[in-house]
């Protein structure tokens, strides 16, 4: 069957929709995008955005989902993503698909290999390599393994890979989650170029400043259904949140009136060196405290050592020739170990959930639970209705949006991954709850309901410190920020005094270039 659609759409997705076991997942969606268009899809997690694009990019194929794909102006039924990328349909998912041992030029053309009577031209794949690295704005050596680069000149390597496969339509999931602000820019601004040059973009972001900068139009999903479409003159801030969440957040951080106690939580003299290089001091004698019911922050750039400084707080899990001494209510504790840090009222929620967060095959259940097993265990046996109410209890408490806590934990989204976390260090009882970016990838919806815990948390008299790389963020939950710069705390002050303008201040006169 031949459908014909008008000749500056590139692609039209009608009436879409897929269902998992228990869940509709997509219901009916619709998105149409113009050749040369950056077309921005946003969504509260679990709105089905990813679902779409793995529909389109048949990862999802045919006959799994209901409803037409329309590409070039023919009806198409992808088998597999191989099917799609032969159309120049190129997905980059958040995860980064890329071989960290091998070369970039061995990942740009693994699976697309510049072989000639089944012999790899390695002189071709390079010089076309440099050709591809230069249009991403890269100057590296094509035989440089990828482990070796940051995030930032990682990604734009998925992007020269997408490239090498003559993209039409590029559809990126979640592009700038890790980047630093310097690395974002890049990206956006490689997406305007790229525009210019007729490559048509689809950009899933959390993000809703670089989708305002960038984006030509905007779709908004609401529980697996299209909410609208709005033009470019019709994009702001409040329209967006209002189509997303379908109500209006007044203000992105709830209010909160502080109730600071006595001193909870101090570090002295910290100092921790590279666990790789053992003669490179990473943390150079920090002394940081939060009281009782307090939400302290700390601010710095990318590589700062904000989450070096964390982990090796927390059980001395990152770090070597580790000295200072930590100390709770007054009283020196051992956190020479996790097991120890955690007994004595310390935990510490990752940055990077997937990896370290959460056990991704198990339930919600089990994953509630983990850190704090005595608490449903008779006897050295776990009470499996104890664990169950409990879970229950959490799932509640933090609304996980999950059919019950049976299930998967990979399985949910973002969002809800991060609460599931929260839950479990919740369970565990700390007296100083460490939050490593905890609202990355995660939209203004669920970023709320996550103030809202810690804001409880801090009422009930906890401790908390969070590691943020979105200063606003910084300024609206806490009431007292540190500043970090090379390891190094660098500034303090009251978050009524605070700017955005001031840390970044603090930060230039640190690194002496004021």
């Amino acid at each position: 069957m031949r459908v014909w659609v008008r000749m500056d759409t590139i692609l039209e997705m009608r009436n879409i929709s897929k269902s998992f076991p228990g869940v509709k997942a997509l219901d009916n969606v619709n998105l149409a995008v113009a050749r040369g268009e950056i077309h921005a899809v946003v969504g509260e997690n679990g709105a089905g955005k990813s679902t779409l694009m793995k529909v389109l990019s048949g990862v999802y194929p045919h006959g799994s989902y209901e409803g037409q794909i329309v590409y070039n102006g023919e009806e198409q039924r992808f088998r597999g993503i191989q099917d799609s990328e032969r159309l120049g349909i190129i997905i980059i998912h958040q995860e980064l698909a890329l071989v960290p041992l091998l070369s970039i030029t061995e990942n740009l053309f693994l699976g697309n290999e510049q072989a000639k009577y089944g012999i790899i031209d390695w002189h071709v794949a390079e010089k076309r390599t440099r050709e591809l690295l230069k249009k991403v704005g890269l100057n590296e050596d094509p035989q440089t393994l990828i482990t070796n680069l940051g995030v930032g000149k990682q990604q734009m390597i998925e992007i020269a890979k997408a490239l090498s496969k003559e993209v039409k339509l590029l559809i990126l999931d979640e592009p700038t989650a890790s980047l630093n602000e310097k690395d974002s820019d890049a990206l956006l601004e490689l997406l305007l170029e790229f525009k210019a040059q007729g490559i048509s973009s689809i950009l899933i972001s959390h993000k809703l400043n670089e989708v305002e900068k960038v984006a030509d139009r905007i779709t908004v999903l609401r529980d697996g259904t299209t909410v609208e479409t709005l033009e470019k003159d019709d994009i702001s801030d409040e329209r967006i949140v209002t189509a997303m969440v379908g109500r209006e957040l007044s203000d992105r951080y709830p209010k909160r009136t502080p109730k600071i106690g006595e001193n909870l939580f101090e570090v002295k003299d910290w100092v921790v060196y590279n666990q790789h290089h053992p003669d490179r001091q990473m943390i150079k004698g920090i002394n940081l405290n939060v009281r009782a019911g307090e939400i302290v922050g700390i601010a710095g750039l990318m590589g700062a050592g904000r989450t070096e400084f964390a982990m090796s707080v927390f059980g001395k899990s990152y770090g070597r020739k580790i000295s200072g001494e930590v100390f709770l209510h007054g009283r020196k504790v051992d956190v020479s170990t996790v097991s120890k840090a955690v007994q004595n009222g310390i935990a510490y929620a990752t940055e990077d959930r997937k990896t370290y967060g959460l056990n991704l095959i198990d339930h919600i259940k089990h994953n509630v639970t983990l850190a704090n097993l005595k608490g449903v265990s008779n006897g050295g046996v776990i009470d499996d209705f104890a664990e169950l109410k409990v879970a229950n209890d959490y799932r509640n408490m933090t609304k996980i949006r999950s059919s019950n806590v049976y299930q998967v934990t990979g399985n949910l989204s973002g969002g809800n991954q991060q609460k599931v976390v929260l839950s479990k260090w919740l369970f565990a009882g700390p007296e100083l709850l460490i939050l490593d970016e905890p609202t990355r990838g995660i939209d203004v919806g669920a970023k709320y309901e996550i103030y809202e815990i810690i804001n409880k948390l801090a009422n009930e008299g906890k401790g908390i410190l969070v590691i943020s790389s979105e200063m606003p963020e910084l300024l609206g939950i806490c009431d007292r920020i540190y500043v970090m710069n090379e390891g190094r705390l660098v500034g303090e002050m009251p978050a009524s005094e605070a700017s955005q303008e001031k840390i970044m201040r603090t930060i230039i006169r640190a690194e002496g270039r004021v």
